[in-house]
């Protein structure tokens, strides 16, 4: 594992912190402890909190780990409302480490009209551009195909979490060619159009089928990071909800090999990820304290 290394997608929960009335599950206790303790086995010191689905837009549980963590070695992807929440707001999560916001296409049960979806885009865009912050998509290709063309328009970084969510199962045998994946080709194209979108490489047990042998997990990944390889991102998705107890060490594995076949190691698992969540440490540091004691 490079030394500084980031994991650009996980989560802290507690049955302490209210759930959303659209919760579609109930948390066990993984903390920022838990969190950590798992992060030193992988060989990982820095982190990317993003916000569960369960909690809505009460980010309380991610910014007292944030809070906890400091920010030499957190930051955080919030969820909330633009329209009924202000730049002061905002700015005091920037102080803590908050770089972006996460709208989620995928795992709820809201419908997805394109035309409401690309307004609301416009919306958040509007909100976080001054902060620089990004626009995290959980989102699946199909969906992703529906906003090719506003997304290049927003003016702000767009990170597409999980490879795109693609839909393995369509793309029969899992053949070696990863274009053919439904939908890929408008992530490609983005890609290729714009250095304001990325991916994360995480979740891919969430839609592979195959996911033991990841055969249809490493034709992606190639095929992502020899389109854009600066602009790939390493997370390990860790508490892995609603797969609990997987080992995510094999994948991990995966992509340290992976991004070395590209010479892109340092680029996945650190580099990108500085650039992307803006590793401003220092002066963060000085405006708000000492990082905690992590």
């Amino acid at each position: 594992m490079p030394e500084g290394a980031w994991d650009s997608h996980m989560h802290v929960t507690s049955p302490e912190y209210p759930l959303a009335k659209s919760a579609a599950y109930k948390p066990s206790l993984h903390s920022l402890d838990h969190a950590m303790a798992f992060e030193k086995k992988i060989g990982i010191k820095n982190i990317v909190l993003v916000q569960p689905s369960i909690y809505g837009n009460d980010n309380s549980c991610l910014l007292d780990a944030l809070k906890e963590i400091g920010t030499a070695r957190g930051r955080g992807v919030v969820a909330f409302d633009p329209d009924d929440t202000d730049g002061r707001t905002l700015w005091e999560w920037h102080q803590l480490g908050v770089r972006g916001v996460r709208l989620n296409f995928k795992s709820t049960n809201e419908s997805f009209d394109p035309d409401t979806v690309k307004k609301t885009l416009c919306k958040y865009a509007a909100a976080v551009y001054p902060l620089e912050w990004v626009i995290e998509l959980f989102i699946d290709l199909e969906q992703l195909r529906l906003l090719s063309d506003i997304i290049p328009q927003l003016g702000v970084k767009v990170c597409i979490a999980h490879f795109g969510a693609p839909d393995m199962r369509r793309w029969e045998s899992h053949p070696s060619d990863a274009s053919k994946v439904p939908g890929m080709q408008h992530l490609t194209a983005l890609l290729s159009q714009t250095d304001q979108t990325w991916v994360k490489l995480s979740g891919h047990y969430r839609y592979d089928p195959l996911a033991d042998s990841m055969a249809g997990t490493e034709a992606i990944a190639k095929l992502l990071l020899k389109t854009a390889r600066h602009r790939m991102v390493f997370a390990s998705d860790w508490p892995h909800t609603r797969f609990e107890g997987l080992d995510v060490k094999p994948f991990v594995s995966r992509c340290l090999d992976w991004a070395e076949e590209f010479d892109a190691k340092d680029l996945v698992f650190r580099e990108n990820a500085e650039e992307l969540w803006d590793d401003s440490s220092d002066w963060v540091a000085e405006m708000i304290g000492e990082p905690g004691q992590y």
